[in-house]
């Protein structure tokens, strides 16, 4: 078992300063930007100390007392195997992951795992030739294992006197090596952590250590407060307040965000309403953004609705997305709400709230709604019902992700008109409606029926999967201006979030922006160039709506005054967006960085900003207050459509 144990900690060192010194020359210009090379290697050594001693720990303190007998010797040898092939499976897999995500393997990992015959059929359709070259490598490496830690290696046996004194002696070791420094607190990503490029401090790490770490803070939900600082208490919440233009004491006290709001629009009978949600659409594809200029159909609808030009996401996933859109829930370090044990029911979400004033509540997706816990979150928060592939019935078209875009907007107009006719089963029965729509065809591997657009070069790329699903798109609502509910809906346009979130910044903020239009019923053109955050979407809808309402949504209405802030969680790190370019940058464990950012990628450092940073950190520690104490809810016998508004505190008068 010694044998064995020196034979790990030496071919896993081996191994992994190999991998790690492979990515420093693939990403080598990006490595010198930072001067990361010693940064990188000399503190990647120290975390894979750290690993691999945490693997090899139990048998060597053991391999004194039991290293001479064959069971356990076996054992031990499977052991080491195992651990091997973790290592090399996950180095493996860390070159495709940095291309999808910009970063080493982490709670991305673990989270797609969940979801195992979604992935396998987008790994297969997509990358045929990456699972072959990993395949091998893993075969390569099992072979190797084999040699390494043989099961029939044995030491002599130990006098008695010595085994107690060794033991203690290599437990000391493996814990200085577990904890990596002789500092109070033990080593962690932070501590390695050196540039202002997210994914080259990533290098630092191996990739067996994010998924555990990443694994180990999922407990408890990973409050912010711990991570990013501290407020005095009710801080947090005064700033989010004061923020959100609330004043006074608050409606419910067990619930301190809620208001009520007044629509600016007066109407008989308020406005169905249709989000569509659109997959991994970035600015960088959006002509009228400034992008490549691959949506013509969505840079057309911009100029016949209230189009933002200065939108940004609250995060890098779908799920994160969902939740700004759907409850306008400030991000948090967490998991999106939408999988958090605590909102999986009586959580805030404009289907709840809409419910009480009459309306039916549908989400429509092309995939398998239980994906990202979907279906479970939107039943068990307001929506009435789920219509995902399974429903669909015939389609154009299905790829790893679901039906196609084309698909899934033939089954939502169908929708909308089955609401016309109070006889239709699978209409409303003539109530008022919201339908969150949600696309898939544009995510890898990008698969989209053939015949719809020309595309260039290969067709399984993003650029041309950008272009069908605008094409999709387009055809829809060239289609719905003609329909009988167009006069009557409200549509709402806007990406989750961009793909592939990556750059050589703590937060990439270009890749942040996204496209947000509203359009439909009377909404007249209009260019709006002020900063937005996705979380201002909702608080704008209703009021378009015409819907009086109390909520405890943070968000603006735009209709009445500016937002003048994005708020943006990359990984670990947030980022708050001021309406001047002052970025502010909270880090888990390090003072808040504060730059001048100008479009598309300029950051200047500049001297932190006490009264920014608080701002920042008021925002960032009160969704996490919130969620744990269940702050972000209706009440429970909140009139169908608040009687007195006069008084109440609401959002700031228009500006």
């Amino acid at each position: 078992m010694r044998t064995l144990t020196l034979r790990f900690l030496a071919a896993g060192l081996l191994l992994l300063c190999a991998s790690r010194l492979a990515l420093v020359i693939w990403q080598w210009p990006r490595v010198e930007a930072v001067q990361g090379l010693w940064p990188v290697m000399l503190g990647g050594l120290r975390i894979d100390v750290t690993m691999l001693c945490m693997i090899a720990v139990l048998p060597a303190v053991l391999s004194p007392w039991l290293g001479h007998l064959a069971l356990p010797t076996r054992l031990a040898a499977w052991w080491f195997r195992l651990g091997w092939m973790l290592l090399v499976l996950l180095e493996v897999s860390t070159p495709q992951f940095i291309v999808e995500y910009d970063t080493r393997p982490n709670r991305l990992y673990i989270e797609y795992l969940t979801s195992p015959r979604e992935v396998s059929s987008m790994l297969w359709e997509g990358y045929k030739g990456v699972l072959l070259a990993a395949l091998l490598a893993l075969l390569a490496a099992a072979w190797l294992a084999g040699r390494l830690f043989p099961t029939q290696v044995r030491q002599a046996r130990l006098r008695l006197a010595w085994r107690p004194l060794l033991s203690l002696a290599v437990l000391a070791a493996m814990v200085l090596g577990i904890r990596g420094t002789l500092a109070h607190r033990p080593i962690n990503p932070s501590t390695v952590a050196f540039g202002s490029d997210a994914m080259v401090n990533t290098l630092a790490l191996n990739s067996l250590y994010g998924v555990c770490d990443a694994l180990y803070r999922l407990q408890d939900e990973r409050a912010a407060r711990v991570n990013y600082g501290k407020l005095a208490p009710g801080e947090a919440l005064a700033v989010v307040r004061e923020a959100a233009g609330l004043h006074g004491a608050p409606l419910d006290p067990q619930i301190p965000t809620l208001h009520a709001q007044h629509a600016t629009v007066r109407r008989e009978r308020p406005l169905n309403l249709v989000i569509v949600l659109q997959e991994s659409l970035g600015a960088q594809y959006v002509g009228s953004l400034g992008g490549a200029g691959l949506t013509p159909e969505l840079d057309a609808l911009s100029r016949q609705g209230w189009s933002f030009t200065r939108a940004y996401a609250t995060g890098t996933r779908s799920v994160r997305g969902l939740e700004a859109v759907t409850t306008g829930f400030l991000p948090t370090p967490a998991e999106a709400v939408l999988k958090l044990p605590r909102a999986q029911a009586g959580f805030f979400t404009l289907a709840e709230l809409l419910g009480r004033q009459g309306y039916v509540s549908r989400f429509v997706y092309g995939g398998e709604a239980h994906f990202d816990n979907m279906r479970g979150f939107f039943l068990g928060n307001g929506f009435n019902q789920v219509i995902d592939r399974k429903r669909f019935g015939k389609t154009v078209f299905t790829g790893s992700w679901g039906a196609s875009d084309e698909d899934m907007f033939r089954e939502l107009d169908a929708l909308l008109m089955a609401d016309r006719d109070p006889q239709q089963d699978k209409g409303s029965g003539g109530r008022p409606t919201f339908t969150l729509a949600f696309t898939v065809s544009n995510h890898s591997p990008y698969e989209y029926p053939a015949g719809r657009i020309a595309p260039q070069g290969d067709p399984a790329t993003a650029h041309n999967a950008v272009r069908y699903a605008d094409w999709a798109m387009g055809r829809f609502f060239a289609q719905a201006r003609q329909r009988p509910y167009w006069q009557d809906t409200l549509f709402l346009v806007v990406a989750d979030h961009d793909s592939r979130v990556f750059g050589a910044s703590l937060v990439p903020v270009r890749h942040f922006q996204i496209p947000a239009v509203i359009l439909g019923a009377d909404v007249a053109p209009r260019r709006d160039d002020r900063l937005i955050s996705q979380i201002d979407l909702a608080p704008t809808l209703l009021s378009l709506m015409g819907v009086d309402s109390v909520h405890p949504m943070p968000g603006h209405d735009l209709t009445r005054q500016a937002a003048g802030r994005a708020i943006m969680q990359y990984g670990n790190n947030y980022g708050y967006l001021t309406e001047s370019g002052q970025l502010v940058v909270l880090e888990p464990d390090k003072p808040a960085r504060q730059y001048r950012y100008s479009a598309p990628q300029d950051y200047v450092a500049q001297p932190p900003d006490p009264a920014l940073v608080r701002q920042a950190l008021g925002h960032a520690l009160w969704p996490v207050q919130a969620y744990r104490e269940q702050q972000y809810r209706l009440p429970a016998l909140a009139p169908a459509r608040p009687a007195a508004l006069a008084g109440a505190p609401a959002a700031a008068p228009p500006r």
